[in-house]
């Protein structure tokens, strides 16, 4: 699809590190520059903005949406209520409004804004920075297909998008691969830290988990098998692999996981909840 075709005027409320990575996946797709503005309060966010993407900047929010077929919302959640009070007479109701907020739900959106605009909820994940991320989505029943279409076009810039037909099920996206890196993070930060008290130079073993990690996220990625045969192929009988995930799960490994996800679960149930 042409950037003709996804009729590409967008403002973002906010200029920082997700913004960006959607303004950098969306000019690389070939949406015009010129057909992009971000509002922000901050000087030095709006000349970044400027400088790195050529696109047109403004500190009125009213200002920079009007007359755009999209406005992403890629502010903190703690002043989305006063962000949603600036705009609120200045967006028609045919304008498709993203939200990358966390833990703002629809209905807080919506009245903030009127109960008959077209709204999505996404849930980016942090790899976006780097063009590998993955945002799950929900929509109200005023989105449009085509503008489901072009939600997913604008979330999928900086990685992959995947609708979630229930609200309810964002947490759950949150916990999985909202928080998701986090885990993997840890993972390779504890991975290093046995090495060197296996003997291991720090520096070395910092490089081979940060490496290891890569590689696996790369396979899992662009493999077409499942993860358990993926797993089950780097795992000889009787070799060191299945040794290491024998002592794992005979610690529950699995169940850990899962405490972990519903942990995260409750607390952006709770978040969402005020």
């Amino acid at each position: 699809m042409t950037s003709k075709a996804l009729d590409p005027t967008i403002t973002f409320i906010g200029g920082g590190n997700m913004a960006r990575a959607l303004i950098g996946g969306l000019i690389k797709s070939g949406v015009d520059a010129d057909h992009i503005t971000v509002s922000d309060p901050s000087a030095a966010q709006r000349n970044a903005a400027e400088s790195d993407f050529g696109i047109r900047t403004s500190q009125d929010n009213a200002e920079a949406v009007t007359g755009r077929s999209v406005v992403v919302l890629a502010v903190k959640p703690q002043i989305m209520d006063e962000v949603l009070a600036s705009i609120r007479n200045a967006v028609d109701e045919h304008v498709l409004i993203i939200s990358v907020a966390a833990g703002i739900p629809l209905a807080r959106l919506a009245a903030g804004l009127g109960e008959h605009h077209a709204l999505v909820r996404a849930m980016p994940n942090t790899p976006a920075l780097y063009g590998t991320g993955i945002t799950g989505m929900v929509a109200n029943q005023q989105v449009s297909a085509a503008q489901r279409e072009q939600a997913a076009k604008v979330l999928g810039s900086a990685g992959d998008a995947v609708w979630i037909e229930s609200e309810d099920l964002m947490d759950v996206v949150t916990a999985v691969s909202g928080s998701g890196p986090a885990y993997f993070f840890a993972l390779a930060e504890h991975l290093a830290r046995a090495g060197v008290d296996a003997g291991l130079p720090a520096e070395t073993a910092a490089r081979l988990a940060r490496q290891t990690a890569f590689g696996a996220g790369t396979m899992l990625a662009r493999s077409e098998l499942e993860t358990t045969e993926l797993r089950r192929r780097v795992t000889s009988p009787g070799g060191t692999t299945e040794a290491a995930l024998n002592s794992l799960n005979s610690n529950d490994f699995e169940r850990l996981v899962r405490q972990a996800v519903d942990a995260a679960i409750r607390r952006g149930r709770e978040l969402g909840a005020g």
